[in-house]
């Protein structure tokens, strides 16, 4: 039965080539076509998990040959994929999820000219997000890796008309580029060290290696982690990306391509393990992206900014798990999979605010939504509750245990327990704040729009609550926001059935005892949520921003990182490329192009001499005879 696994890429990849392939002809049915190639991958993952829950937990690792793909003298690669609890977690959030979205898409995308075209997309999305959590090499999976690459800069710049759009889909195209960088440099070190890719020769041989060579690589796939999952420092076209249209926000932030940075630590975890200085700087990652995000996502107006700063803190808790090493790898996969429900909840809940609010995304001019969009409040206030970490929604069961787990860290020894499990805890008290934040002013307070002009100058709307097919999805999540978490804590369910791939770890004791940890925890958190309320709900909202602190200027513009790399990567990447010019024209072309002109010139004047006149040849000869007649004496002498 797993050996038909291939069907998983195959049925949405032939999806999207139907949609693309069609054309226009497709405009009817094709949308209808990309939810039934989802859904058809997420039935197709149900089989085979439960298939697989039928078997031994040491034979859930199965590795199927599906051809020869490279057979170049000594590097020879198969088209392989391996199928274990790790790639079929993946497989059933990414086809679960993403068949909600495009469900959700049905209705939301419903007036655009080019919604086949849009499903096509979504379709070679989840493909390739397919291709890159079930490859069984490094080499298939980087296939899948620039195919997720590639489908998010079609789906940023999906409404490409608009330069600003078009502009986030090229940023986030290029900083992606920066970072494979990382996992190319990190191939080439795999291969001249093992002379293989794949993952059962790289894992074998990484326990022979010694240590230098295993932290570069190890640091190498980490590079490409960073921009893949939006970690700092390359996490700069994150919040751009909010350009595409609200689903492919959805579906990038909550089940592929943010979640691949995630996936490829954890997945390479015996490569990380032996590598500890590798792994300290994933968890410092981590940990800096985790402060970071929550603090720029404390300032953003844009409902959409602000959930993707919730991301980018998010995946950072995951990161500081897996930086963990063994004894978080579980934990930074369990928070992934919550995460992947609540997040996409609330960005469908989002779409549906703006679809009630004519696409407008400023929180400031929006107030009292909860007694018009009923299903929208319900369902994202779950989703708030889960990231918020209050019992017993999904985040807290999750979120808990990546502090727990931070405070733990390096057995308990040195300054790592107290750094990495304080940053933790500010983390969850900043989250709090910023997500009822945006909660509040969405929800609640005092209406900041009207229903006709009454020159107020605040803006006219009419807010309503979206149609079943974009709220039904929503409820689902709503749904898994709430109570995923806990079913799969139940006597260490979701650990033990990673145990094939992160392995067996014994239970570490934090620093501080945990019901310590987790009273502080709720503190912080109902504390950021309570001033929250007071400042965004209980008092009146300005509609136009005010100036705020220094902190709050510099929050507003993601901490000047776009500055920061402009003057440190791109401008001095600029200056050494128009350096290299100026050099090349004066000395290389300069230097060819002298000796040309010299030529030309000896040139023009041996040409006066062809004058035609006899006597002047025979001169010419005369003076020849010559000067050979005086070299031969000089050389006879």
């Amino acid at each position: 039965m797993i050996d038909s696994a291939w069907l998983l890429v195959a049925v949405p990849l032939v999806g999207a080539g139907i949609l693309l392939l069609t054309g226009r002809r497709a405009d009817a049915w094709g949308h209808w076509l990309g939810v039934l190639a989802s859904a058809a991958t997420f039935v197709l993952g149900a089989v085979y998990l439960v298939t697989m829950l039928g078997w031994d937990a040491a034979d859930r690792v199965v590795d199927v040959h599906v051809g020869r793909w490279l057979d170049a003298g000594s590097l020879v690669v198969d088209v392989g994929l391996r199928v274990d609890p790790l790639s079929l977690t993946f497989v059933l959030l990414v086809s679960f999820v993403g068949t909600l979205i495009h469900l959700y898409s049905v209705a939301y995308m419903e007036h655009d000219a080019d919604r086949r075209r849009f499903f096509a997309y979504l379709n070679l999305f989840v493909a390739a997000m397919m291709l890159l959590v079930l490859a069984d090499s490094y080499l298939l999976l980087f296939v899948g890796w620039e195919g997720v690459g590639l489908a998010s800069y079609l789906l940023i710049g999906f409404w490409n008309h608009v330069p600003a759009n078009a502009t986030a889909a090229k940023k986030a195209f290029i900083v992606n580029r920066v970072a494979d960088v990382g996992m190319i440099v990190a191939l080439m070190l795999m291969f001249s060290s093992f002379g293989s890719v794949d993952f059962v020769s790289v894992f074998a041989g990484a326990e022979t290696t010694d240590m230098g060579r295993l932290t570069a690589i190890a640091l190498m796939l980490l590079v490409a982690a960073c921009g893949k999952s939006a970690q700092f420092p390359l996490q700069s076209w994150l919040g751009d990306a909010m350009a595409g249209p609200t689903p492919v926000s959805a579906l990038i932030h909550a089940a592929t391509m943010v979640t691949a940075g995630v996936y490829l630590v954890v997945r390479s975890g015996p490569v990380f393990t032996l590598a500890p200085d590798a792994l300290l700087v994933t968890a410092i990652v981590g940990a800096v992206t985790l402060v970071f995000g929550a603090v720029v996502g404390c300032a953003k107006d844009d409902i959409k900014k602000t959930l993707a700063a919730s991301t980018m803190s998010q995946i950072g808790y995951m990161m500081l798990a897996a930086g963990l090493g063994p004894i978080g790898y579980a934990f930074a996969i369990f928070h992934l999979l919550t995460h992947g429900f609540f997040k996409a909840g609330m960005f469908l809940g989002a779409g549906s605010v703006m679809h009630g609010m004519s696409d407008d995304v400023s929180m400031r001019r929006f107030g009292g939504l909860s007694a018009v969009m009923k299903v929208t409040w319900v369902t994202f206030g779950l989703g708030w509750l889960a990231i918020l970490g209050i019992p017993p929604f999904s985040g807290f069961w999750s979120k808990d245990k990546i502090i727990e787990t931070a405070f733990a860290a390096d057995g308990g020894h040195g300054w790592q327990p107290w750094v990495f499990g304080l940053v933790a805890l500010l983390g969850a008290g900043i989250t709090a704040f910023y997500m009822s934040r945006l909660f509040f002013m969405t929800f609640h307070g005092k209406r900041r729009w009207v229903e006709s002009d009454d020159g107020s100058g605040l803006p006219v709307r009419h807010p309503h609550e979206s149609p079943a097919l974009m709220t039904w999805p929503m409820i689902v999540l709503a749904v898994g926001s709430a109570g995923l978490g806990g079913l799969l804590m139940v006597g260490g369910a979701f650990a033990s059935w990673l145990e094939p791939v992160t392995g067996h770890v014994e239970h570490h004791e934090p620093v501080l005892p945990v019901p310590v940890i987790m009273a502080l925890t709720l503190l912080l958190v109902v504390g950021g949520a309570f001033l929250a309320w007071r400042q965004y709900a209980a008092s009146p909202v300005p509609v136009e921003p005010p100036t705020g602190s220094v902190l709050t200027r510099a929050a507003r513009v993601d901490l000047y990182q776009d500055a920061v790399n402009e003057n440190l990567l791109m401008r001095p990447g600029q200056y050494l490329t128009r350096s290299l010019v100026y050099a090349d024209k004066k000395t290389v072309d300069g230097g060819l192009m002298g000796a040309a002109g010299a030529v030309g010139i000896v040139g023009e004047a041996v040409k006066k001499i062809q004058n035609g006149f006899v006597r002047s040849y025979a001169a010419m000869m005369l003076a020849g005879f010559g000067v050979l007649v005086v070299v031969v004496l000089i050389v006879w002498n």
